[in-house]
């Protein structure tokens, strides 16, 4: 009996591989219920509670993704000090330089992490070297921590993706003059790793979170409310999202044979809603989870599947992404002005990237050649030049977006293909005779197309290999059986429900989901209370097998 509770009360405390902490285990909300008891003790001393949620967000961290807590708090520590300098320095040249230091330490970090495995892989497909690839953070764990993970693979810490960008945002802003230093290394390391937000978002920038740190604690009664009400929607998207990829969407991606064409594209739009419950539920929760202790997150998605076109969509998925990209990567490239050097480097890092991943330096050619049709057109044709101008940076930074997500074909055609449909609706946008139509007819259709885009798109987002990807569309084109839709739809019954209901849900008019959310809000507390309880009850009920983790816990 004693050895079984050491045993459980080490599981607590202790990092367990391939077990990371997500929201909808019973293990987060008793460890929620702990922070929030103590929290309760000293949250009106900004000071204490900083630090004390500091510590609380190192253990969740740790719990999440065992040592690699080291690089978090390397990246603290770091950015906190070149943040300072950038500051202090009276030389614009000095700034940039340390500017450029911070950028590429976590830049390096970022891509050795993500990336080191692919280039290894690819130096020896194109050079003929058997090279073997070599961790040395985890021979530095192995040797002064205890571990004892194999030397020869890659382990991507939890979230890196997203607490490099927060902490970027700080030093680029600092450098902009956007905001001062923090008074203390606490509160910086606080605004990068708070753990509500820590291992997928929302991407917090410095200049919209850093002011809360130093305000007294306030929560209406209202927004209690809101912030209950956001947790159990996000726990209600997250559990939806993996019912319908247990029993449907994973069985159609992970073995296309097996499956109609009719059946296959029910799986696509069925993973397009899958997704977006799973990341919209992290969020919804973060943003709960947040606003209880006091600090406000902004929303990360606005309906997305209402977007009538391309551009929209990415207006209102993944916002504090997208915004991001914009701020700190489409505007300092030129923005729809013009091209600049960072484009072209840009370009060139892209196309060693193609060639990489082909493991052909014939590609390398063919590129060079389209680049220079580019620039002869562009040079005797000035409606070219204007045209490449306003769009380059928009495909760099959807095609960058998409290598954000891995090193993969998959991901650099899906980011590919969103910057191309960017560039269609902005050259449709000129000449479409909808574009001021109030007709439900034609914006219902412009959002079904606008959805259908995306959710295609996704398959490439989705599939684990271009193999799949060319069985998907031999089944939707070859192997249709629409004359089995009615069959199909009757002996996936519940689970299409389910995939409809979501969708109708997503749906609802904005002002209809504020008026139920403040009905909600200002419910009396016991009445609440029961409702909630009842809520975690019935949709518990549609958990089958373990809880999966978040999807962008792999970015």
């Amino acid at each position: 009996m004693n050895s079984d509770i050491i045993t459980y009360l080490k599981s607590c405390f202790l990092y367990v591989k391939g077990q990371p902490v997500i929201f909808t285990q019973l293990y987060f909300w008793g460890f929620f219920a702990v922070v929030l008891g103590i929290y309760s003790l000293i949250y009106k001393k900004n000071t204490l509670r900083t630090l004390f949620l500091l510590l609380v967000s190192f253990f969740f961290y740790y719990k999440t993704s065992g040592v690699f807590l080291i690089l978090l708090i390397f990246t603290i520590i770091s950015d906190y000090n070149w943040g300072r300098l950038i500051f202090e320095s009276k030389s614009d040249k000095k700034k940039k330089v340390y500017l450029t230091i911070s950028l590429l330490l976590n830049l390096t970090l970022l891509c050795y992490f993500k990336y080191a495995y692919f280039f290894t892989e690819s130096v020896n497909q194109l050079a003929g070297t058997d090279i073997s690839f070599f961790n040395h953070f985890t021979q530095f764990s192995n040797t002064f921590l205890g571990t004892k993970d194999p030397v020869d693979k890659l382990i991507l810490p939890v979230g890196i993706s997203f607490f490099t960008f927060q902490s970027i945002s700080y030093t680029i802003d600092m450098y902009r003059g956007k905001i001062t230093p923090v008074k203390s290394i606490f509160d910086y390391g606080f605004f990068v790793c708070f753990f509500p937000h820590l291992v997928a978002g929302p991407i917090v920038k410095a200049n919209e979170f850093l002011y809360q740190i130093y305000q007294q604690y306030s929560l209406t009664r209202k927004e209690f409310g809101y912030a209950i009400f956001w947790i159990l929607n996000g726990l209600g998207k997250k559990i939806m999202a993996d019912y319908i990829a247990v029993n449907y969407i994973d069985r159609i991606f992970d073995n296309p044979n097996y499956y109609s064409g009719v059946e296959t594209v029910f799986g696509i739009f069925g993973y397009s809603l899958q997704i977006y419950a799973d990341f919209s539920g992290y969020t919804d929760i973060a943003i709960g989870i947040a606003l209880l202790l006091g600090y406000r997150l902004k929303t990360n998605f606005k309906s997305p599947y209402k977007a009538q076109d391309v551009s929209e969509f990415w207006k209102r998925w993944h916002i504090s992404l997208s915004t991001w990209l914009k701020d700190y990567l489409y505007i300092p490239l030129g923005g729809n002005k013009k091209g600049t050097i960072g484009s072209y480097i840009c370009i060139a890092f892209l196309s060693i990237v193609l060639v990489m991943l082909t493991g052909k330096i014939w590609l390398l050619l063919v590129l060079l050649l389209i680049a220079i049709v580019l620039v002869l057109l562009a040079y005797f044709f000035p409606k070219v030049k204007q045209s490449v101008n306003t769009n380059i940076n928009l495909l760099v930074t959807m095609l960058l977006g998409g290598f954000w997500h891995g090193s993969s074909w998959l991901f650099i055609i899906w980011g590919g293909l969103n910057g191309v449909g960017l560039v269609v609706h902005k050259l449709w946008q000129k000449i479409s005779p909808f574009k001021e139509s109030n007709s439900f007819f034609v914006k219902g259709t412009m959002v079904f197309i606008t959805l259908a885009f995306i959710s295609f798109t996704r398959i490439f987002f989705r599939s684990d290999s271009l193999d799949t990807v060319s069985l998907i569309f031999d089944r939707i084109t070859n192997h249709f059986g629409g004359a089995l839709t009615f069959n199909i739809i009757q002996g996936y019954a519940l689970v299409f429900s389910v995939i409809l209901v979501g969708y109708l849900i997503h749906w609802i008019p904005e002002n209809i989901k504020e008026k139920y959310r403040l009905k909600f809000a200002e419910l009396p507390l016991p009445v609440m209370s029961l409702v909630a309880v009842v809520f975690v009850f019935c949709i518990y009920q549609m958990v089958s097998g373990e809880m999966q983790p978040f999807i962008y816990f792999q970015f």
